[in-house]
């Protein structure tokens, strides 16, 4: 593993400039690899990415937010599916990912049996305890419980007639306290080192179903993630007059658990944020981005657009209002004021095997990195000693 991991290194050092687009490309391409398994709990996935975040922020010369360690450790249950992933229907052997998923809170399941059809898109194996869900979209998610049932949601397209027979081979593992960790790190301000401006993006996502299926979460969120990493590497090299600190969050997929953790156990003086800005779903962005918490935070938010209107960075800028759907939130609640900023346009895919690097337009890239550098520069323009 380590040798594996200073390659990726290796191939990822050679860009020059944090906000170089190549940079961010072989960022991309590297997370979203099998090496790193989906970033999730088999094929030790989201502790390779937590030890590659942490080398690469000893690479820039960030240091760890405490002690010696980037890691702040936590756990959580996770229900996981790392063996068997076989289902045939009317004798047509399925394609994980793309033809079917098992949903999450799934139990595993071995057996042949008959299909009972219970409305226009359900069917039932009794004796198996099985339950076929014939769905428009396959999105997948993470569970921290197993229920006594399995459900198998089945592609329409992939199916000529309605599912009749199953023949079902899936393993499934409930681990009560799946080890797992924030990746945490800080450049220390030149003037006001107690006053602080956090940036933060989730490294974790969904793993793989079965041995041979992951999902590469190339837009969610290798995408924020590498916007955080250039960020990292720029302040890196250029101390700011404040503090700049920088985490990667474990266990969002989960329910925000990372965030929750660090919040109820701050490795700063939350007191201290000045502000914070959570990157995720960062790869489009033809059609502008959007601002959560930007009603919440009028000014910063006039700011921001103003910063977009003199230089043109984006279509639009769109203000949404308080939500729960990233980390940012568990902050704003600890009164952190915080935006979180997603980008519009462009790819579909989501929660799904089709999340991959190589559709991921990241045309929007260099636009994101300059605009949050000019609205954390607004926010120190004032900064005395």
């Amino acid at each position: 593993m380590k040798f594996k991991l200073t390659l990726l290194l290796l191939f990822i050092s050679g860009a020059t400039f944090a906000q170089d687009s190549l940079f961010a490309r072989k960022l991309v391409d590297t997370l979203t690899s099998p090496y790193f398994w989906g970033r999730g709990y088999t094929h030790d996935g989201v502790h390779k990415a937590a030890a590659f975040i942490s080398a690469q922020f000893k690479s820039y010369g960030v240091k760890p937010m405490t002690g010696k360690n980037y890691l702040q450790e936590f756990s959580y249950p996770v229900n996981i599916f790392p063996g068997k992933m076989d289902v045939t229907i009317n004798g047509v052997r399925l394609i994980p990912g793309k033809e079917f998923i098992v949903s999450p809170d799934s139990r595993g399941a071995t057996g042949t049996g008959k299909l009972e059809q219970t409305d226009s898109t359900h069917f039932v194996d009794r004796q198996n305890r099985v339950i076929v869900s014939l769905e428009d979209k396959l999105t997948w998610s993470v569970e921290g419980k197993a229920l006594d049932f399995t459900v198998i949601q089945v592609d329409k397209k992939a199916l000529k007639q309605l599912p009749a027979s199953l023949t079902v081979a899936i393993d499934n593992q409930l681990i009560p306290d799946f080890k797992t960790a924030n990746v945490c790190g800080v450049v220390r301000g030149t003037v006001k080192p107690d006053s602080i401006l956090v940036i933060t993006a989730h490294y974790d996502h969904l793993g793989g179903m079965g041995s041979n299926t992951y999902f590469p979460g190339a837009n969610d969120n290798a995408s924020g993630l590498t916007q955080m990493l250039s960020l990292a590497k720029y302040y890196a090299a250029h101390p700011q007059p404040y503090t700049m600190a920088f985490i990667a969050f474990s266990g969002e997929e989960a329910g925000l658990l990372g965030s929750k953790y660090f919040t109820e156990n701050p490795l700063i003086d939350l007191k201290k944020i000045r502000f914070l800005i959570n990157l995720d779903l960062n790869g489009t962005g033809i059609e502008g981005i959007t601002v959560v918490n930007a009603t919440v935070y009028p000014n910063e938010f006039a700011a921001m657009q103003q910063i977009n209107n003199d230089n043109h960075y984006f279509v639009k800028v769109a203000k949404r209002g308080k939500a729960a759907n990233s980390d940012h939130y568990l902050f704003t609640e600890k009164g952190v004021p915080a935006f979180f900023i997603y980008t519009l346009g462009g790819i579909k895919a989501y929660h799904d095997v089709f999340d991959i690097s190589a559709t991921l337009p990241l045309n929007k890239y260099r636009e994101l990195f300059n605009l949050i550098v000019k609205f954390n520069s607004a926010l120190m323009q004032n900064a005395k000693p």
